[in-house]
This record gives C-alpha cells, sequence and structure tokens, in this order.
C-alpha cells in the first residue's frame, strides 16, 4: 500500500482506505469472515450440484428464483399507471395505427375513385 498514490481528481478506493482497512472491530471482522464462509459455501455446493453428471433433479438458484420473483411481482416499480403515461402511450402506440390506416384508406379510396372515373393511369404494367 506504500506505492499507492492518489489520484489528484480522484478519492480514495475504499479497499485501501486505512481506517476501513485496518482499524476493525473483531467481531466486525469475525461476521465478515462468517458471511464470507457461507457465501463460499453457498457456491460450492452449487457448482457441485451444477456439474454432477448423474444429476436427475433441476438446481435450485437462489439467485435466480430472487430475480425472478422481483421481476414478476413488481417489488421495485419504474412504471405507475398515470394520465400522463397513459396520454404518452396512446399517442406513440395508437395514434400512428389510426393514421397509417387513414393515409392507406384515403390513398386507397382516391385511386379508386379515379379508377371509376377513367382518369387513372397506372405508372406501370407488369403484364403487356
Amino acid at each position: 500500500m506504500a506505492e499507492y498514490k492518489e489520484a489528484p481528481l480522484a478519492t480514495r478506493p475504499k479497499t485501501l482506505d486505512p481506517a476501513e482497512y485496518y482499524n476493525l472491530s473483531p467481531e466486525y471482522r469475525r461476521a465478515e469472515e462468517e458471511r464470507a464462509a457461507l457465501r463460499t459455501r453457498l457456491k460450492r455446493q452449487y457448482q457441485l450440484q451444477l456439474n454432477n453428471p448423474h444429476r436427475k433433479e433441476l438446481i435450485e438458484d437462489p439467485a435466480l428464483t430472487r430475480w425472478t420473483y422481483a421481476r414478476i411481482s413488481n417489488v421495485y416499480p419504474n412504471f405507475r399507471p398515470t394520465a400522463r403515461t397513459s396520454l404518452v402511450g396512446g399517442l406513440f402506440g395508437v395514434a400512428p395505427l389510426f393514421l397509417l390506416y387513414f393515409i392507406l384508406k384515403s390513398n386507397r379510396d382516391t385511386k379508386e375513385q379515379k379508377m371509376k372515373d377513367g382518369t387513372y393511369e397506372r405508372p406501370f404494367s407488369l403484364s403487356y
């Protein structure tokens, strides 16, 4: 740690802060070691289950289960239906469909009317 020089515009990383690294209570260090040991045991158990060639059952991954639950149950909602979001959804989702329908229908109607009147000139013909 003696060779580390701080950058002039950046703060010291938390892992290199002497107060955070050296001045820890024994209880805090013991709790950190217990958490690290538990994570290591869980990781080893998962790796053993994953790499078992005679596996017949499905492997339960707790992290994947939590992620799926959070995604399905919307625990942390990023979207809330309000009048503004409904209006924006209508403008960008539904209005273009109606506009496109109106443009195509009016174009077809004018073409059909010109054909009935006999004033429509076909731009090209596929068959002679």
